[in-house]
């Protein structure tokens, strides 16, 4: 587990939550914390006493992007999965990812989303990416153009180490987790009906700032291009399309 932060004062309840929402995981886990040009003194007790949590403190402000890129060289497991630290993940977010990839062998597994409104309750978001198993490249056939709704929630995706290394977060300062979809393009996966992940609706959140569409359409395009650019390079030399799932 890989989480960025910057230790924001009005967001340290919600880390807590999000590491409240670890430790209701039904399976082992490790988390790596990034401390974003963030004192670490300011880290909440619960994580700074939690075995499980190791931090990686940066020196300077780099932005998610790059936090989350230097976190994978601390990363030693098998799996890895990127949240926001105002998020939260569902009690079986874990192990059913987990399981999922066990049994069939695949690269990555993702699932659904909810967006977590401030008075608590939730909507589902379902991506456009159906359920069932999914050959590599073939996510990308549900985003077509950029300004499409991304095929899959970012931070739903539990992934094989190695691949996510293989395709990071590029270097964005918004919409870097865009970018991490394209390890989808290097091997088969699959997506779960099942909601993992809970995306917190609040006013400090980037999406809800004025800036925010100033960069996002060259964000999409980037993270787009990208992604089917990896998927043309890891096509069969014929130039075929791989089979559809």
């Amino acid at each position: 587990m890989i989480i960025a932060t910057q230790l924001r004062p009005e967001r340290l309840p919600f880390l807590v939550a999000m590491h409240a929402s670890l430790c209701r995981q039904s399976v082992p886990w490790e988390a790596v914390v990034a401390l974003d040009g963030a004192d670490p003194a300011r880290l909440p007790v619960a994580l700074a006493t939690d075995r499980r949590v190791r931090t990686l403190t940066l020196p300077r402000a780099v932005g998610a992007a790059c936090a989350r890129n230097f976190s994978l060289t601390d990363v030693d497991t098998e799996y890895v999965n990127w949240a926001d630290d105002d998020d939260e993940f569902t009690d079986c977010a874990m192990e059913v990812r987990l399981r999922s990839l066990e049994n069939a062998g695949v690269g990555w597994c993702a699932g659904y989303s909810q967006d977590l409104h401030q008075d608590g309750t939730t909507t589902l978001w379902r991506p456009p990416t159906p359920p069932g198993r999914h050959e590599a490249g073939d996510v990308w056939r549900y985003w077509k153009k950029p300004a499409d709704t991304i095929p899959l929630g970012p931070t739903t995706l539990l992934a094989r180490t190695d691949l996510v290394r293989a395709a990071p977060m590029g270097g964005l300062v918004q919409g870097e987790d865009y970018c991490a979809l394209a390890v989808t393009c290097l091997a088969p996966g699959i997506v779960l009906p099942v909601p993992v992940y809970r995306y917190r609706k609040h006013r400090g959140q980037m999406t809800a700032q004025d800036s925010y569409n100033e960069l996002e359409q060259r964000s999409r395009a980037f993270a787009h291009a990208f992604g089917a650019s990896l998927r043309a390079a890891c096509l069969p030399r014929d130039g075929q399309e791989p089979a559809a799932a």
